[in-house]
């Protein structure tokens, strides 16, 4: 999917602000080496070498990467993508916010970040867990079915067992695991909802002509107006799975 990197920094800001707090589970220490995977326009990458630590940002979006270069030129930034990386290091710590959703090949991205980690090495991550923004991916079901399009998921949102699981199957040891609700208000409080389809949620759009994206966005977010819109301002239901594992020493 094609990133826009201005408008992720100018309305959607709450993605890297929120994660100021997983940074807190990282808890990142002068000289220890750490990875940053899908660091995005990079904003926590340099909160982290802010600690002393030597970090590397990798993200798919060429276009994201540019900005990180752009504002944070003194951090190792490069295009990478999280199922085939292969990098001439390994790392204290793996560090990823908001991304391992996006990659429904969940074992080859944990196979990457597996082998990138030294044995007892930190992987700290937060994504969307089981019913993450199901109140918008509802809405736009309902409208794209309305118009006769099919709406297929997308995003892998798994609930705290499952992804305990998978990580033990990888040789992991999951140390501290939060599963929470946050209420998530956007930045436009005219057409919240259909800036948010349109920054992260494209893939939906991509079978449907052009000329009737507008309508069908805007009727998902009709919608929601009763439950999603109040003083001024649209919000919607983020569900998020934060964990804190760590790499068996002796796993092989």
């Amino acid at each position: 999917m094609a990133w826009n990197a201005d408008l992720y920094k100018e309305k959607h800001a709450f993605v890297f602000n929120y994660g100021n707090s997983v940074v807190e589970w990282l808890q990142p220490k002068t000289g220890e080496s750490i990875l940053d995977l899908g660091c995005g326009t990079g904003e926590l990458t340099a909160q982290i070498a802010e600690s002393g630590a030597k970090v590397k940002g990798i993200d798919a979006s060429a276009s994201m990467i540019a900005s990180a270069k752009s504002h944070y030129p003194s951090i190792d930034f490069e295009v990478a993508d999280g199922t085939t990386f292969s990098l001439n290091q390994t790392f204290d710590a793996v560090f990823s916010n908001a991304t391992l959703h996006w990659i429904r090949q969940k074992e080859k991205v944990l196979d990457r970040i597996w082998h990138h980690l030294k044995p007892g090495g930190k992987l700290v991550l937060e994504m969307g867990g089981k019913g993450n923004v199901d109140d918008i991916t509802g809405a736009l079901s309902k409208a794209m079915e309305e118009k006769g399009y099919e709406f297929k998921p997308f995003w892998y949102f798994p609930s705290p067992g499952e992804y305990t699981s998978l990580l033990e199957e990888y040789d992991f040891r999951v140390n501290q695991l939060s599963y929470f609700d946050r209420e998530t208000e956007l930045a436009d409080p005219e057409n919240g909802i259909v800036e948010w389809l349109q920054m992260f949620g494209a893939y939906y759009l991509e079978a449907i002509p052009e000329a009737e994206r507008l309508p069908i966005l805007k009727a998902a977010q009709e919608s929601l107006r009763a439950t999603n819109f109040r003083d001024g301002k649209w919000y919607t239901k983020y569900v998020r799975l934060r964990v804190k594992a760590e790499k068996i020493a002796d796993a092989q």
